[in-house]
């Protein structure tokens, strides 16, 4: 939403913020369920069952397909294919340069295959600390949900049924604080929006209370605050009914065995993981035997160590195949991964190739007394509407402050820039803690070359 927008919905009563989330969702479902999803849907679900042998050619095609679209209607790949022989043969894959996450931020204008006016966009927040304005075709868009769909499908998932959303919206006013009410529902989908800004031991009680009241089949989004509520729960001894929620997925951080077995422990069901990313990474994806499996369908995935050489466990390396607005042709998405022994098989009746564990990037968080643990992805949202912030990095040491490192792109950054950051961080934070802000150069990497968004000490 614009600031004008923001400000009209936040002076609007509870009953009209609902109508107009309706009625934003009504025209994001136009563009995501528009003509091309439910063919896409269609073939997605005769994939699930294809051997080896087919997912492998199916990727070669698309691979081809994908790169030719990218160099005929990219100016930026144009360029850096001209030289290389057969850039479109997938067993020629490593022979394509590397794509950091720099080199497309500063290069996007010449990335980009589509106009704006044109294109679905993702402000992607970056949980590297690195925000990219993403552009996506609509047929990305419905091709991208129709994978999603097609996996939670088999959980027994569609829209329109009942569930509880927990993403990075912030959609609370004052007047909702002082009711203890932190949701807000389209009732025309039948989706209730959890706050995931107010996961504070004063009010999880509340959105324990109304969950089971609400009773949704599915629960969507940050593990994180899932996990916060299913641990206040337990701790206190209030009890989840057994048989309201069919299946839980997670999204955009990354599920330890404890997150896991909280959750599935207290709500009484079973999670089902997915990687994908805001910025267009292809599909890992969950089988009911809580095996991963890489869809080879939506992209090629590598997996190489320090030196650009194939590995089990290392360093995720993509080339996502729905991603025609910003191509992504070999890029360094920031994540880890260890694949499964060559030749484990799962009877699930997916073929394709098994991954033992997604590493992802640490799980950190902020701790406020006035709101609690924000976790990683809120944390990464702040550069939302914000523009020439090359990266950022949080420290928090003791509970009453934190210190926000920012390298900031001298061209593009202002003091408008700057006030919507602060003002991004404290929706965030509270009012309470204290920010101080310092600009540097640069923001050192760790020991292992990965950047974390949050250095936290505090023992909680």
């Amino acid at each position: 939403m614009s600031d004008i927008k923001e400000e009209i919905f936040e002076k609007s009563p509870h009953f009209v913020q609902n109508c107009i989330i309706s009625i934003f969702n009504i025209l994001a479902y136009k563009k995501r369920y528009s003509v091309n999803y439910k063919k896409f849907l269609d073939y997605y679900k005769s994939t699930n069952n294809f051997s080896k042998l087919e997912l492998k050619k199916n990727q070669e095609e698309k691979f081809k397909d994908f790169l030719q679209y990218a160099y005929k209607n990219s100016p930026f790949y144009n360029r850096l294919f001209k030289s290389i022989e057969n850039f479109d043969d997938i067993l020629n894959i490593k022979n394509l340069p590397i794509l950091e996450k720099e080199t497309l931020r500063t290069n996007l204008e010449d990335v980009y295959t589509v106009n704006r006016d044109k294109a679905v966009i993702s402000k992607t927040g970056g949980t590297t600390g690195k925000s990219l304005e993403v552009l996506y075709t609509v047929k990305d868009i419905e091709e991208r949900f129709a994978i999603l769909d097609n996996f939670r499908g088999n959980f027994g998932y569609k829209l329109g049924k009942k569930t509880a959303w927990f993403s990075g919206k912030n959609l609370i006013n004052k007047k909702d604080l002082s009711k203890n009410r932190f949701w807000k529902t389209d009732y025309i989908h039948n989706v209730r929006y959890y706050s995931t800004f107010h996961i504070h031991t004063d009010f999880l009680k509340y959105y324990i209370e109304n969950l089971i009241r609400y009773q949704p089949e599915f629960m969507v989004g940050f593990p994180s605050t899932m996990y916060e509520i299913a641990k206040y729960g337990l701790n206190n001894g209030i009890d989840f009914p057994e048989g309201i929620i069919k299946a839980i997925f997670p999204t955009a951080e990354t599920i330890t065995d404890d997150i896991r077995n909280t959750i599935e422990k207290y709500y009484k069901t079973r999670l089902f993981n997915q990687y994908a990313s805001s910025e267009g990474a292809p599909f890992i994806l969950e089988c009911y035997n809580n095996k991963l499996h890489l869809e080879l369908q939506s992209g090629v995935f590598e997996v190489l160590d320090e030196d650009d050489k194939p590995t089990q466990k290392g360093r995720l390396i993509v080339t996502s195949f729905n991603t025609h607005g910003t191509p992504l042709i070999r890029y360094d998405i920031g994540d880890q991964i260890e694949l499964s022994p060559e030749g484990e098989k799962c009877n699930c009746g997916n073929n394709n190739p098994l991954v033992k564990q997604i590493l992802g990037r640490e799980s950190d968080f902020i701790y406020s007394e006035q709101m609690g643990k924000i976790n990683l992805g809120n944390i990464s949202n702040c550069l939302k509407g914000v523009h020439g912030i090359i990266r950022f990095q949080i420290h928090q040491e003791i509970v009453k402050e934190i210190t926000v490192l920012i390298e900031k792109d001298i061209k593009i950054y202002s003091n408008k820039d700057e006030n919507k950051f602060i003002r991004n961080i404290r929706d965030r934070v509270g009012t309470i803690i204290n920010i101080n802000i310092n600009y540097v150069n640069e923001i050192p990497v760790e020991k292992s070359g990965k950047f974390r968004i949050v250095k936290n000490s505090l023992k909680l």
